[in-house]
């Protein structure tokens, strides 16, 4: 009997899902529980907590457009999902997944909260040094980069060694993989 598998873009929606949920909880108990001008070291100067509200996008660029910010961010969702419900790959819908749960927590932020809807300001609160504050919507998009990476990497890796294995009989194949 042949074991029936779970489909690549349910694995995607999942890891979405739960990203989101994580994300959007994190950012409750930061607004809850944090400070705008009070950082608590976690990993001494490292890395920290502090409560930012960025109206822009990375190192707070476009913050003074954050209506398309929200436009182009609708516009990746969509499209993220679109690659989610074709991902034909483990790793592909691993990947996208964290990436499509990463830009939904940032888009509900941007169309719900304050100062207005399609205009709010992202809640962040990871403190990176002196360089930037993020959140856990961030670090998902980061995960989902590097699942991808490693994923194209494996892929390629096993393309060239079946290429290289292509041209002998199968049972030297066989041989070679036992």
């Amino acid at each position: 009997m042949k074991r029936e598998s779970v489909p690549k873009y349910a694995v995607a929606f999942v890891i979405a899902g739960l990203v989101v949920l994580i994300d959007q909880s994190t950012k409750a108990a930061a607004i809850a529980g944090l400070s705008q001008t009070e950082r608590i070291p976690v990993l001494g100067d490292a890395l920290g907590l502090q409560l930012a509200y960025n109206p822009g996008a990375v190192l707070s660029l476009g913050s003074g457009v954050t209506w398309v910010l929200t436009v182009v961010g609708v516009g990746a969702v969509a499209a993220l999902f679109v690659a989610a419900v074709r991902a034909r790959t483990t790793w592909r819908a691993w990947g996208l997944g964290f990436i499509l749960g990463g830009a939904i927590g940032n888009v509900l932020d941007r169309l719900l909260a304050p100062p207005g809807f399609g205009i709010g300001h992202v809640t962040d609160f990871l403190a990176y040094g002196n360089w930037f504050i993020g959140n856990l919507a961030d670090v998902a998009l980061a995960i989902g980069g590097v699942v991808l990476v490693i994923g194209a990497g494996v892929r390629h890796r096993a393309q060239t060694r079946n290429a290289a294995l292509g041209d002998r009989p199968d049972d030297e194949r066989e041989g070679a993989n036992g």
